[in-house]
Parts: C-alpha cells; structure tokens; sequence
C-alpha cells in the first residue's frame, strides 16, 4: 500500500534527532528520504551501547524508510551534488548550526530558491535564526532547562529533573513534519515552495500548554508536583500495597464513581472535594484521606475495580512491560525487520495508521554510504564520475575503501 506522501522526495541534510525523526516520519508515510550523512556519518551512528550488527539501537530509532548517501559538503564537488539533488527534491530537511548551509554555499535564499523555486526548505535550530541565542548549539537537554520544563518536572522538593526521552527534539521533529506537510499542501495552492523553520526551544515553550497559561494569567511562577497535576485532583500516583499506580480522575463525575469504588462514597459531598476546584484547593486532605485505603489492596485489583466503572487509572510499566502488555502487542508496535548486518532487528513501528494499515517499515535503517553509488547515479553521474568523486574522498560507498 503507498502512502499519502508517495512521489515526495526528500533530502534529510540533519543528524542526531530533531531532523531525523521528522524525515523518518515523513518516509513512513511513504516520501522517499535520501539520507545525507558527512563521510564519519551521523552522530548517533556511535551513541552506544547497546549495538546491532555494528548500528547503534540510537541510530536505529530514527532512520528507517531512508537511503544513505555519504557526501564531504564542505568541498566544492559535494556541493555539487546538493545541488543536483535538490534539482530533483520537494523538500529539504537541515539543522546545521546557524549559517552553516550558507558558508557552504548551499543558503536557501541566495542558491537553493532560486535553482528549484518548489523546494520546501526547513531548518530545525536550537534557539531560532535570529535574537541572542540564534548562534548557540542547541541540545535537547539544554533546552529542556532553559524552556522551563525542568523547573516543572521532579518532587517539590527535589531537584529540577529532565524527562527520560529527548521530548524537545521529539516535538519538534513531528511539528516539523507537521508543517512540511501543510507547506506541500500549500504548494499545492501557489505552485511556489517556501521556507519553514522550527527551533527547539521555540517548541518547547509552546507545549508548556496549561502551564504556561497559569503562569500568564495568574502571574504566579509554577513549580514542581511530582506526578500530581496543578489543576485537575486526584490525578497522581499513589502507592497500592505491592506498587505505585496511577490514578487520573479528570472530572466530577468520575470523582464520585472513584469514592463509591474505594469504600469513601461520602466524600464526593463533602463541600471539600465535591468539585475539582475544591479538590485543588484541598488536595493535601484528599490524599491524606485516599492514601491509607489505597495502600491496602494491589495496584492490580484497584485498577480492575476503576477500569469496570470507567476510571481512568493505570500500571506505571517498566520498558519490558510496556512491549508485553497486551494492548501494545495487540497493535503490532514492534515491527521484525531484515537489516544487513544486524539481520533481524525489532524496531518500534509507526503509530499512524493510513487507510487503516500502519504506515510501513520499506527500508531498514541504512548503512552509511549505502546508496551512494545509486543516489549519485540518479543525479546524473556516470559511473567514471562516481568512481571519481569515491577516489578523491568526496564521497562514501559502504563496503568500499
């Protein structure tokens, strides 16, 4: 089955995650991605152990559905190649540092409009293209700190703490797919590309969502919850009597179903609690009350008895146990792919479904260089002149010295 983004062509210039993963979900719904990677390759090819077949599970996460072409882009003859390429290409992915693609010679403005006004252009940076930061390397954890999601997340009284995946570069690599998508459509329209440009921490700001809205209404500095939530109550984790579990009450409703489900019936009309905004204000007495039932059953015959009466609540899962839940494994979500080296590897699988069949894994994740005598055969060269450009070290051909 062909995805929605079938006979789109894009050119994956980025490296480590931000990129990557945007192009990874652009080629999931089937846009062919070439992979540009410098002649070391990506990063992530060494952010290890663990290791498959000498791939790093890193690397592995974020680049299937994509060719590899190996390119020196700092000597004149792999800028050429660029520019054949992007002759070819709708869209353009990039998250050098700023300025990078224009020492190149390769800036979108001055070469790469003009050459192939239909080009989609996104540039993903770490603090945006303009203001103090706009030359500073941006990093998923330095963003997470200065975008104030650390100040929010950890114990009140323990340290500001990072989420546990690299949810800034995350975000934005889907927004950017988000808005390459929307750009086509556009282009659609207009007949003209344009240029998209996301950063990391212009992202990360804007999914402070409530958080930030508190802040700006109220003008008071939020601070850190644990696993409680600021503004709805009970909707935090509390400790059964094998193991911790979460509870998400979101509404008055299902407030009262949860006190008849732990034996506390009256205190959904106790003026404290009988509504979320009192349950805010009172959330210190709610728990206290809550805690010492919770503790005398498991997490597992709790979480039963609130599933039955529609409460949201569930297991906090370690990593093995999420991929041997029975949900998870009932939607296929790892995926047993052929890989060259590895030979099989699992991959966590696309969660968009297109006309009800997962967006599919087509390519392993490339070898460096593993199609570069192919991609630069498409672009025009001979084969002398590929042999050529591999002598000199301009290019890269996996398998070849």
């Amino acid at each position: 089955m062909s995805g929605p983004l079938e006979g789109i062509r894009v050119l994956d210039l980025s490296r480590v995650l931000a990129g990557p993963y945007c192009t990874m979900l652009l080629g999931d719904a089937g846009a062919e991605v070439i992979k540009v990677e410098p002649p070391a390759g990506d990063d992530t090819r060494r952010w290890g152990p663990p290791y498959a077949g000498g791939e790093s599970a890193y690397y592995l996460s974020c680049n299937r559905n994509k060719r590899s072409v190996a390119l020196d882009l700092s000597r004149p003859e792999g800028r050429e190649v660029i520019l054949r390429l992007v002759r070819q290409a709708d869209v353009l992915v990039e998250n050098f540092k700023l300025g990078t693609m224009e020492r190149w010679g390769l800036g979108y403005e001055e070469v790469l409009r003009p050459l192939n006004p239909r080009l989609i252009y996104c540039s993903i940076s770490g603090f945006g293209r303009t203001g103090p930061y706009a030359g500073l390397p941006g990093y998923d954890f330095v963003v997470q700190a200065m975008g104030g999601l650390m100040s929010v997340t950890g114990e009140p009284e323990g340290p500001p703490t990072k989420v546990g995946v690299a949810v800034a570069d995350l975000t934005t690599g889907m927004l950017a797919a988000m808005a390459i998508a929307a750009a086509l459509v556009g282009r659609e329209r207009t007949g003209q590309g344009q240029r998209v440009d996301l950063s990391l921490l212009e992202t990360q700001v804007s999914w402070l969502v409530n958080v930030a809205s508190n802040y700006l209404v109220s003008g008071t500095v939020p601070g850190r919850l644990g696993n409680a939530h600021p503004n709805i109550v009970p909707y935090q984790t509390f400790r059964a009597a094998d193991r911790e579990m979460v509870v998400a009450v979101g509404n008055d409703t299902q407030f009262r179903r949860f006190c008849r489900v732990v034996g506390l019936a009256e205190l959904a009309d106790d003026p404290r609690f009988a509504t979320n905004a009192a349950r805010v204000v009172h959330r210190e007495e709610l728990c206290r009350l809550l805690e010492p039932v919770l503790a005398t059953r498991t997490a597992d015959e709790w979480i039963a008895a609130m599933w039955a009466e529609g409460i949201p609540g569930g297991p906090i899962n370690t990593i093995d146990r999420v991929f041997a839940d029975p949900q998870v494994r009932h939607l296929d979500m790892v995926q047993r792919i052929t890989h060259p080296t590895a030979g099989e590897v699992s991959l966590v699988g696309s969660p968009v479904h297109f006309g009800g069949r997962r967006g599919e894994v087509r390519r392993h994740p490339p070898l460096l260089g593993e199609h570069t005598r192919e991609i630069l055969a498409e672009a025009g060269y001979t084969p002398a002149e590929i042999d050529a450009l591999l002598a000199a070290g301009v290019a890269r051909q996996w398998g070849e010295p």
